[in-house]
């Protein structure tokens, strides 16, 4: 049973479609790694076979010592000095990249950054494309694609939560979760194997005696688990587009202006103010918001105005979450209602998931009969599915149970060891959803072991490509495309 185990195991392997190649024949590279600027320190970056004797023939040093800093003046061909600092060289395979590494640490400026990396061109290196140190670490082991992936999510964190998520999936919390999971899954698919090819051996019939189904099922709540944690996880790196909608002069820019904290947009008593869409991005109770004021929606003959409606209504198709804002002094009469008002300026009511009902001058509603009406209010769009959330953008009254509403809307409450996660690690860990529920119906249902094997197997290969165990060369080229020059 043990031989039977090891070849299975063998066969189980999931295949990579792109098979990493050896990076030592590689071209040396180069890239200016800190934002190009005025600044006290400016970072080039070397990567290849060849870096270590360009830092040679750059500073006219003969040795450097491995991770440890040597003072230099870095030199043109014709002896003249370029700048002076640190040079750093990392021996490969101890390095990022897993090549010889050298950074070159001089002063920040953009003309000075730029001589010498036009010098480091000179000796031989090649310009490095946009992700491409990180893409040969990859290649060489020295990290996953979900945590090649976290560096550059890491860098564009607009949160301290996403920040700290970010780096805990590049430690590579998020990768050893997946890597469990195929674990798990190899192990199914052996045993499935096993019962399909040896159906003669006793010790090896696992359909019929609920071994399979039980660690099937144990599989299956983990990746809900996952996925979970990969939902917040995109919530945190992506945040939620919003787009402010209603009539003119409801609130909408004061309430854009109320969640940013400052005056964003222009606010005054002439309705139609607003003419386009404007953005503003903020982070409230750590989810990441990026909101889009619009133009109130109205019949109107002026051009540049209608323009403007035109733009808002794009963006309410657009967008994640809706809040129609509406004056509860003037917008809703007595012979209408808030649900009536969305479906009058939509055109159809929007989804209940995806739009949040913002009362206004609530702070106006001080007499009885007001009061009264706003319970009746709220006691339809409740019935109706939707919710309501009074607020004053005067006073900020309601502003913290509004952005507590979105979050509740959107599912938001990341726990404290939340991962970063992207769409295609969802898309991933849906698709593996989806496989084993086939593969558990295929085994309960029509025990049909040749189908959950093949159920199995498509699920382990949708979950390699969230680490890159199973990767397409045109995905790896689009997810490193989207990193830094110098990353």
């Amino acid at each position: 049973m043990r031989v039977i185990v090891d070849s299975l195991e063998t066969a189980l392997a999931v295949p990579n479609s792109s098979e990493k190649s050896n990076t030592s024949g590689l071209a040396t590279i180069a890239a200016i790694a800190t934002p190009l600027g005025r600044g006290g320190v400016g970072v080039i970056r070397l990567s290849g076979s060849r870096a270590y004797d360009m830092a040679c023939a750059l500073t006219g040093k003969s040795a450097f010592t491995p991770r440890m800093a040597s003072f230099c003046r870095f030199y043109q061909a014709d002896g003249t000095v370029i700048d002076e600092g640190l040079v750093l060289f990392f021996k490969g395979p101890h390095s990022f990249t897993g090549e010889d590494v050298i950074e070159l640490q001089g002063h920040g400026g953009v003309i000075l950054q730029n001589q010498l990396l036009a010098r480091v061109f000179e000796l031989g290196a090649k310009q490095a494309s946009a992700g491409e140190f990180s893409y040969r670490a990859f290649d060489n082991d020295k990290l996953d694609l979900v945590q090649a992936e976290a560096i550059a999510d890491a860098i564009d964190a607009t949160s301290a939560a996403a920040a700290s998520s970010a780096i805990r999936s590049l430690s590579g919390e998020f990768s050893q979760k997946i890597n469990q999971l195929l674990e798990q899954l190899i192990h199914l698919r052996l045993h499935v194997e096993a019962a399909i090819d040896f159906p003669d051996e006793e010790d090896v019939d696992f359909l019929s005696d609920g071994v399979i189904q039980s660690k099937l099922e144990q599989t299956q709540d983990k990746i809900q688990q996952v996925l979970a944690t990969a939902k917040q996880g995109q919530l945190l790196r992506d945040g939620i587009h919003v787009v402010l909608a209603g009539r003119p002069n409801a609130g909408k820019s004061s309430l854009l202006n109320r969640l940013a904290g400052q005056e964003r947009a222009i606010v005054t008593d002439v309705a139609g103010t607003t003419r386009d869409t404007l953005q503003e991005t903020v982070v409230l109770n750590g989810l990441t918001l990026h909101l889009t004021d619009t133009a109130g929606l109205r019949e109107t003959e002026d051009t540049v105005e209608r323009i403007g409606i035109e733009r808002a209504r794009t963006a309410i198709t657009q967008a994640d979450m809706l809040l129609m804002v509406y004056d509860v002094t003037r917008d809703v009469e007595e012979e209408s209602t808030p649900i009536q008002l969305a479906e009058q300026l939509f055109g159809e009511l929007p989804e209940a998931k995806r739009l949040l009902i913002i009362a206004n001058k609530s702070d106006l509603l001080s007499n009885n009969d007001r009061e009264e009406s706003a319970a009746k209010t709220q006691a339809e769009i409740k019935n109706k599915g939707y919710q309501q959330v009074n607020v004053s953008c005067e006073t900020g009254v309601g502003i913290d149970s509004l952005v507590e509403a979105l979050c509740e809307k959107v599912g938001f409450h990341p726990p404290e060891n939340s991962l970063i996660a992207r769409t295609r690690h969802l898309d991933a860990l849906r698709r593996t959803a989806n496989f084993l529920a086939e593969a558990h119906e295929q085994l309960t249902v029509f025990e049909a072991g040749e189908l959950v094997a093949d159920s199995l197997r498509q699920a382990q290969q949708s979950l390699g490509e969230i680490t890159g165990e199973f990767s397409a060369d045109d995905l790896l080229g689009k997810i490193f495309g989207s990193f830094c020059i110098g990353k």
